[in-house]
């Protein structure tokens, strides 16, 4: 389970105390998977133990600054939304048939 959160997901490097509130604790994402009912305000000093763990125990910790997130998130969607229907998925609630 642990590791598969270190693969899955990455925190939010922000630059300056704006983004910091900005992003509403969503730049903790790591540790808010590895410890859900943790209050967020004690993520950032979550941050180096989680670091030390994945330094430890050989794992990856990933993590990125605003742009680049911001950048990969949005290219996602251009490509699920480029990506042909699955022709097995049910239809939306409405109905609506493309």
């Amino acid at each position: 389970y642990v590791k598969n959160q270190f693969e899955a997901t990455r925190d939010c490097r922000t630059s300056n105390p704006f983004s910091e509130w900005f992003w509403g604790g969503m730049q903790y994402q790591l540790e808010h998977h590895l410890m859900p009912t943790m209050p967020r305000y004690k993520y950032p000093a979550l941050v180096p133990l989680v670091k030390k763990f994945a330094q430890e125990n050989n794992i990856e910790y990933r993590c990125s600054n605003e742009l680049r997130l911001l950048k990969d998130n949005y290219m996602l969607y251009v490509d699920v939304a480029k990506a042909p229907a699955d022709p097995r998925a049910r239809a939306s609630a409405s109905g609506l048939t493309i």
